[in-house]
């Protein structure tokens, strides 16, 4: 007798599969169904797929977890004091009040939303190309200005005569947060997808968002009624789950291992590999790099030097001094006949010229080679002939090293270059095109 067993596993990742059901044949054409498992666990499967991608774990990062945890709680006290706002709003505007008009509230709230408009354009205009290179740190200042923002609508009853203006500055604060939070958002989203599915994490990503909005409306909404009529309890509520809306969101930016490079971590990667021949791993990386504005931390500075902060990428040629311009001229045909980049050194500021046909690998060498130039200015006199044996020699070597400890190598993440040159060096009749 010939028997045959087909069995039913359910699961989104080849690694995360579990047996559901056996069925099993005979050659007389008898079938029987024998289901593993308990019905428990199916729903629970089912729920849990509705907050978590497809292949979770597997299909993330390992900092994925710890950053939705804390990233939830904070948009939990974020809704919660959204309602404690939106009370002392509403009644500046005179929701409950016979004296206010239709019209009058109609116009403040016109106001605030046009300001609110006016102000993300401007701010995208003026930051929009910065923000995936510093994601960390303008996820912070995002929370940070829709934590102004709120402030402003609770004090906007405190100050009635200067309404209008506090209504606006807390719109404006809040606009900084929309185009911030959502930018910032787009590139961690990037950086957890390990399967190509960013999508799928940025919609169960909005799963839990509209879990925590829902509960904290509830809880806003119990201690809102709670502390009606008592300043003294609303203000301190307010400014305590202010205090934890920050802290979750500096523990929800300090567990990132992001593998991509900018400014900072190129900097700390080749200071350390300089120093030692190693590299460090993205986990070691975050843990040194800066989540809050330099400027917030200038402590720090003093015991490290930012080499960075002396690089300028993509300098405008026509602002050159005359000192600069023929050091330029003279470099174009000695040490940087074979790149398409020139570095200008002046009182340990280096200037990096890109041309107009550099690509992405010439962008992150020529910013790795100006870290270089900067290490060296107080070491040697003669930075640019021995920065370029360095380039020659380790260049390749820490490329392929940063590789294999999972870096990612295809660009550098910088502000938007905007201006470029063209330069050759030869014989006189030649022309530029």
């Amino acid at each position: 007798m010939t028997i045959t067993v087909v069995e039913e596993w359910s699961g989104s990742s080849s690694s995360k599969l579990s047996k559901t059901a056996v069925i099993t044949a005979d050659s007389s054409s008898s079938l029987s169904l024998q289901r593993c498992g308990s019905g428990f666990n199916e729903v629970r499967r089912r729920i849990l797929n509705a907050f978590v991608p497809e292949g979770f774990p597997s299909s993330v990062t390992p900092d994925y977890v710890q950053f939705q945890v804390w990233d939830s709680l904070q948009g939990l006290s974020t809704y919660i004091r959204s309602m404690l706002s939106t009370q002392a709003l509403l009644s500046a505007i005179g929701v409950g009040q016979k004296s206010a008009t239709v019209i009058s509230a109609t116009f403040q709230w016109f106001l605030r939303d046009f300001t609110g408009m006016l102000g993300g354009i401007l701010f995208t205009f003026y930051q929009g190309s910065n923000l995936d290179s510093s994601a960390k740190m303008w996820r912070l200042v995002a929370d940070f200005m829709n934590d102004l923002g709120m402030l402003m609508d609770l004090v906007s009853p405190l100050f009635p005569s200067a309404f209008a203006f506090i209504l606006c500055l807390g719109s404006l604060s809040r606009s900084f947060t929309g185009v911030a939070s959502g930018a910032t958002r787009a590139a961690l989203t990037q950086h957890f997808s390990l399967e190509n599915n960013a999508a799928d994490i940025s919609a169960k990503e909005g799963s839990q968002e509209t879990v925590a909005t829902m509960v904290g409306m509830m809880l806003g909404m119990v201690l809102t009624h709670v502390t009606m009529g008592n300043p003294l309890a609303i203000w301190f509520s307010f400014l305590s789950l202010t205090v934890f809306h920050m802290y979750a969101n500096y523990k929800a930016v300090r567990c990132l291992s992001l593998t991509t490079l900018n400014n900072e971590r190129s900097s700390i990667l080749l200071q350390h590999f300089m120093e030692t021949g190693q590299v460090l791993s993205p986990q070691q990386v975050s843990l040194m790099e800066h989540v809050l504005p330099v400027w917030t931390s200038l402590w720090r500075s003093k015991s490290a030097k930012l080499l960075h902060k002396h690089i300028h990428l993509g300098v405008r040629v026509s602002l050159l001094k005359h000192s600069e311009m023929m050091e330029l001229l003279g470099a174009t045909g000695s040490h940087y006949n074979k790149v398409n980049y020139i570095l200008l050194e002046r009182k340990g500021v280096v200037s990096i010229i890109t041309h107009k046909q550099s690509t992405a690998a010439d962008v992150l060498q020529s910013f790795i080679h100006a870290l270089v130039v900067a290490s060296l200015v107080d070491k040697t006199g003669s930075v640019h002939a021995e920065s370029h044996l360095w380039m020659d020699k380790y260049y390749t070597v820490f490329i392929t090293k940063l590789q294999s400890s999972g870096w990612k190598t295809e660009r550098l993440l910088s502000p938007s270059i905007v201006w470029r040159a063209h330069w050759i060096h030869g014989p006189s009749d030649e022309k530029i095109n």
